[in-house]
């Protein structure tokens, strides 16, 4: 028995019908270069926690970072239903890679996008959208995760340039990161975003070792020790929270996408398994425990899938709510590691090996649950939308 190459995408509502042709073909697409680049070495990379290498330049070359960017500044300008199928074609080959592009696209080159200035969109999102150039993203610190509001990461206007103290940690690619979207608070308490670039002195990334999860990525942090930062690289459109979070609202978006392609990974999976594997003179696909199991798989991804399209087609028209994309992020991540941990008992023994996908999705799971807004969090910001009453 091996890994079994993915031929269709579970379309049990015909879905599809309601994509164009060209989301069909960029899913195709990216479904492709998945089979190609990223399955063959996946399981060598996450036994080995190594990274892929050149992935950044590779996922640049299919248009996988800031798809929906506009052309003028390197992206695609594609929509958000076409960004949400890269997503989740990317993360069926796994969350790290995923996340890769997820960080790229909604943390780094949105934010310049979004609140940058003319100068910082020319420089910097040409060459992110090629890969030439890694992205990180400084919220989360030591001492504070679901609290950013309590960062303790600032800076100083020292008259021809800022001086930034603190330290962030759980980043993805910081370690290979050119530079880094921080945010941090001014003199006056107000958080404001800043692009730091390597090489500028006192700017460290350590890399963060012994993970259980995301072990084809690199994680790490960013340290800043009296680092000078230009003043044009300031990003001068945003004031506050609203900064970072529309960051997070758009990655959250991309996630509630992304694991759906893990979880149809682990389906599709198990269902060829139980079709070959035989037990007591039959294939264990016959008997009702593996049937009732294969179901509730199908229904819960069908259930995801109309979630993310209509999500979608509300962000597609600026009309998502951040309550709506926490709604989707974690419905569709309890999914995706529910669907891992039991089609992992599907294959019994052989579930835990490399060759099949189980145990490395579920195992990958187990962060995309907690980063970007925690389960429970997520839960609390549904509760205060029903309510108007914040539980915090």
């Amino acid at each position: 028995m091996s890994y079994y190459p993915l031929t269709s995408i579970p379309d049990y509502y015909g879905i599809d019908a309601l994509l164009t042709e060209e989301h069909k073909l960029i899913r195709q697409s990216v479904r492709d270069w998945v089979e190609s680049f990223v399955m063959p070495q996946i399981d060598h990379a996450a036994q080995n926690h190594t990274d892929l290498p050149g992935l950044m330049k590779e996922l640049g070359k299919i248009g996988a970072l800031g798809p929906y960017i506009p052309v003028e500044y390197g992206g695609s300008g594609l929509d958000q239903i076409s960004y949400g199928l890269i997503m989740q074609e990317l993360e069926r080959g796994d969350s790290a890679v995923r996340s890769a592009a997820s960080v790229q696209s909604s943390l780094v080159m949105f934010p310049i996008n979004e609140f940058g200035s003319e100068e910082q969109k020319r420089k910097y999102l040409p060459q992110l959208a090629s890969g030439e150039m890694i992205g990180s993203f400084g919220l989360t610190e030591p001492n504070h995760g679901s609290d950013p509001g309590s960062m303790e990461t600032y800076f100083k206007d020292m008259g021809d340039h800022y001086l930034l103290n603190g330290a962030k940690m759980w980043i993805t690619n910081s370690p290979l990161c050119d530079i880094a979207v921080v945010w941090a608070k001014n003199e006056e308490g107000k958080i404001q975003g800043l692009i730091v670039e390597r090489g500028m002195e006192g700017f460290t990334t350590p890399e963060t070792h012994n993970k259980w999860s995301l072990r084809a990525s690199k994680t790490g942090e960013l340290v800043f020790n009296d680092v000078k930062v230009p003043k044009e690289n300031l990003l001068p459109g945003v004031t506050g929270l609203k900064g970072p979070l529309s960051c997070l609202n758009s990655a959250r978006y991309g996630i509630s996408w992304g694991v759906i392609g893990a979880a149809i990974d682990c389906y599709c999976t198990a269902v060829q398994y139980s079709k070959e594997r035989r037990q007591f003179g039959n294939p264990i696909g016959s008997y009702q425990l593996q049937q009732k199991k294969l179901a509730e798989f199908l229904t819960e991804i069908t259930k995801a899938q109309l979630l993310c399209l209509q999500l979608g087609n509300l962000k597609n028209d600026h009309k998502a709510s951040p309550a709506q994309i926490s709604m989707a992020k974690r419905n569709n991540v309890k999914m995706a590691i529910d669907i891992a941990r039991e089609s992992r008992q599907i294959l019994g023994g052989m579930g835990i090996m490399g060759e099949f996908p189980m145990m490395r999705h579920a195992a990958n799971l187990e962060s995309v649950i907690t980063y970007e807004g925690t389960h429970d969090v997520h839960l609390l910001i549904t509760g205060m939308d029903i309510t108007g009453i914040n539980a915090f």
